[in-house]
């Protein structure tokens, strides 16, 4: 599986021209006839600098033409402005309401517990050294969810949010899947949330846009994934 990410920068998400050996496709021209090992190539020569855009103008994006077409291809798909704005709404909500949480648990506003409330609660799941784990948990949630929100060293942030929330569905399993307020249907949604920002990026609409996480960032996402799936075990083999 290749973790280049090769996204379009192109307004509207299609490259204007394709070059092809010197022919360019246009309107009124016919795009030279690809071979087999062109489909899904693109020319090595073609880089980001620093602004994200491609400094290269002869990059090949092809795919293959449709069964019933007479010799016409389509451009591949590619990435748009409108996966970047999804992916930014996506990042606000999640950590948006981490955020809230966290300060709900360490500091007691908005109605919440506070550290002392919220290791009693830990307390009656089973947890032992209620008042650390309380911190634990607390900063996870705001460091999560300010990355999220600010697109910084996005797949950290998404496997603290994934990580707490494995802990909460495992504790809520038992209960059923919906069972307000006992199931845990909203956990599973803003962990599926998450797991999807491990493997997306952030969008270019963040802070991670130059990195090189920021435009491929399906290894970083995997290590991550494993760190919070460890990081989740840990704490129900300790402090549980």
């Amino acid at each position: 599986m290749s973790t280049d990410d090769d996204r379009s920068t192109t307004a509207g998400g299609y490259p204007g021209m394709y070059s092809t050996g010197g022919d360019s496709y246009s309107g009124s021209h016919r795009m030279a006839e690809p071979s087999d090992s062109d489909y899904g190539r693109y020319d090595d020569s073609d880089r980001y600098d620093d602004s994200g855009y491609s400094s290269s103008s002869t990059t090949t994006v092809l795919s293959r033409p449709d069964a019933e077409d007479t010799g016409r291809t389509r451009p591949a798909y590619a990435w748009h402005g409108g996966l970047d704005f999804a992916l930014l709404v996506m990042r606000l909500v999640i950590g948006g309401t981490f955020v809230v949480h966290s300060l709900q648990k360490l500091f007691g506003l908005w109605g919440g517990p506070g550290i002392d409330g919220f290791a009693r609660f830990l307390g009656t799941q089973g947890f032992s050294q209620g008042t650390l784990l309380s911190w634990v948990t607390g900063i996870s949630e705001l460091v999560g969810g300010t990355l999220l929100v600010i697109g910084l060293f996005t797949p950290i942030g998404a496997a603290a949010v994934l990580g707490v929330m494995a802990n909460v569905i495992y504790l809520k399993w038992g209960n059923g899947f919906f069972n307000p307020p006992q199931g845990f249907e909203w956990e599973a949604a803003v962990a599926t949330g998450a797991f999807a920002l491990l493997f997306t990026g952030p969008g270019r609409i963040s802070l991670d846009r130059p990195t090189p996480w920021g435009r491929r960032p399906v290894p970083l996402g995997l290590f991550m994934l494993i760190v919070a799936a460890g990081l989740s075990v840990v704490t129900l083999v300790v402090f549980r």
